[in-house]
């Protein structure tokens, strides 16, 4: 198994070397093309995905046929934990953006494990906390913060966690649509594109297809403090 560097927060990165080392060879080593796609919701698989390397959303659609972006999740993530766990089908889709490298694990030996690496366990429940947090807080902005403050969140959590500094700003360099951004906001294409331009001609940050340069993060977090509402 060839080292990984997992996400400082992320699942893998919890475990200690030697347990993660046995941990990820409870499973197969998998590697995903971009576009593909790992599960549909509505899946009655059960199996596990741990990402080693590369990107993936995850989306859910409702009845009417609306795609949101639920979550984006890369190097030391794990994905399907919850129908491995509770035996429901997917609750979502998972899509590889850049391509993935992961190691796939049956769902019995994936709850076996929580019993006999209680790490693993630890890890997971830490997971699904910080998830539901992360949830949690999303909702509340959407009823006290405008479509602007958090098309702003959005773009400083993309920065955060997957941004690459370079002498120009912080690069965040995913395929993702002004629409997948739209809906990670809980907002309107035609809002997101208007809040994107307004901070191009304030040189807060710079796009160009599928890319995002954040030049002045400190005026993305004063917009993250707006209470107005536009929608």
């Amino acid at each position: 198994m060839p080292k990984i560097a997992p996400h400082p927060d992320s699942f893998l990165a919890a475990l200690e070397p030697d347990v993660r080392r046995a941990f990820l060879e409870l499973g197969a080593r998998r590697v995903y093309r971009p576009r593909s796609i790992l599960f549909h919701q509505g899946d009655p698989s059960r199996h596990v995905i741990l990402l080693l390397e590369g990107w993936v959303k995850v989306t859910s659609t409702s009845r009417t046929g609306e795609e949101a972006l639920l979550a984006l999740r890369g190097p030391g993530d794990v994905l399907g934990e919850l129908a491995a766990i509770d035996g429901a089908n997917r609750s979502a889709s998972a899509q590889v953006l850049l391509e993935v490298s992961a190691v796939v694990i049956d769902d019995e030996r994936f709850v076996r494990s929580l019993t006999q690496y209680p790490q693993v366990a630890l890890s997971l429940l830490r997971h699904i906390s910080r998830n539901l947090r992360e949830s949690d807080r999303h909702r509340l902005e959407y009823v006290s913060t405008s479509s602007s403050a958090r098309i702003a969140a959005r773009v400083l959590e993309l920065a955060a966690r997957h941004g690459v500094d370079t002498p120009d700003g912080l690069v965040i360099d995913l395929p993702l649509s002004q629409r997948e951004l739209a809906t990670a906001a809980a907002t309107s294409r035609e809002m997101a594109a208007r809040t994107l331009r307004a901070l191009r001609e304030r040189d807060v940050l710079r796009t160009s297809r599928q890319r995002i340069v954040v030049v002045r993060p400190e005026v993305l977090r004063s917009l993250c403090r707006s209470v107005s509402t536009d929608t």
